[in-house]
């Protein structure tokens, strides 16, 4: 059995330090507790953008402005040592630990920010990042498209794991690349909530018969930082619950075995058994023998874009 542990927590919203160190004595309780397995929400560094969705997108420029600067201030450069504090926390208490991020881009032209999964082996190394292939209607006033780089499953301590973001669920050749590649831990940290999404969640585990951990912002007024401009118009003093979480887990056939965690902050604690997302093919597997690849085939790129490539002369 691997216990694995939900987090439906608030970051600390546009502070990266303290998101970070917020989510690394989170790691330490919750290991302390048994947890192999650690799961944070969507953006959870430094934060969803939550404010997308009740700004104009050609208006409110000033308000725009400001919350996206300090947004590219406090999102994660991989290529620096952003990570290393969560990187340390796993490797001292052996725990795989999946985290959405807000990813500055390093390698073109710097200012673009990503929607991005990293998994963290218990050995503390990164060892996958994913990058959200298609932001979502005023998401894409913030994050740029990501690619098939990080499309991967990967062996870890606690099974093999494979992550999704969000509306990423509902593109079925993208969940289709997870179980080809033998997903048994299917990860979606999540913006949505409600009946809709929770029905996702339990098809994902019916479809591919594997085990459904999906994390959701749990987000309140409250927790908006002091700063935050134009808040009471915004999000006024009535209005407390920006949006509920619903973090829940779904056994492989999609029977619910935790949660929803609904308008509230926790964590989900659950032991799975792993194998169960192996036996559970018996009567169907959409990416084995009930798959026709005489018929239908997935063809991936897996490779990184960029908008620049250099050939050196001789």
């Amino acid at each position: 059995m691997t216990k694995v542990a939900i987090i439906q927590e608030a970051p600390c919203i546009l502070d990266k330090k303290g998101t970070i160190k917020k989510a690394v004595e989170i790691i330490q309780k919750v290991s302390a507790d048994g947890a192999e397995l650690v799961v944070f929400p969507e953006a959870f560094i430094s934060g969803y953008p939550a404010w997308i969705w009740r700004l104009r997108p050609g208006g409110d420029w000033g308000i725009n402005e400001d919350l996206h600067s300090r947004l590219l201030d406090n999102s994660i450069d991989l290529s620096a040592d952003d990570l290393k504090p969560l990187q340390d926390i796993a490797a001292t208490t052996k725990t795989v630990v999946v985290c959405g991020i807000n990813e500055r881009d390093s390698q073109n032209s710097c200012s673009t920010l990503y929607n991005s999964v990293v998994t963290i082996g218990s050995d503390g190394v990164v060892i996958n990042h994913h990058r959200k292939l298609m932001p979502t209607n005023p998401e894409r006033m913030v994050w740029g498209a990501g690619d098939g780089n990080g499309l991967n499953v990967v062996d870890t301590s606690v099974g093999k794991l494979g992550a999704l973001i969000c509306w990423e669920n509902f593109m079925p050749l993208a969940r289709y690349a997870l179980y080809a590649q033998g997903v048994e831990i299917y990860i979606a940290p999540t913006y949505d909530s409600g009946e809709a999404s929770v029905g996702t969640m339990q098809h994902i585990a019916r479809e591919g018969r594997c085990w459904v951990l999906c994390c959701g912002v749990a987000l309140e007024r409250s927790d908006l930082p002091e700063n935050f401009p134009n808040i009471d118009k915004l999000y006024p003093e009535n209005e407390n619950w920006i949006n509920p979480g619903d973090s829940l887990i779904v056994a492989p056939g999609g029977e619910i075995v935790a949660g929803p965690l609904t308008k509230e902050k926790g964590h989900l604690f659950l032991d799975i058994d792993v194998d169960k997302a192996v036996k559970s093919k018996r009567a169907l597997d959409v990416a084995g023998h009930y798959a026709r690849p005489d018929v239908f085939k997935l063809s991936i790129n897996k490779e990184r874009q960029s908008t620049i490539h250099i050939t050196n002369e001789s």
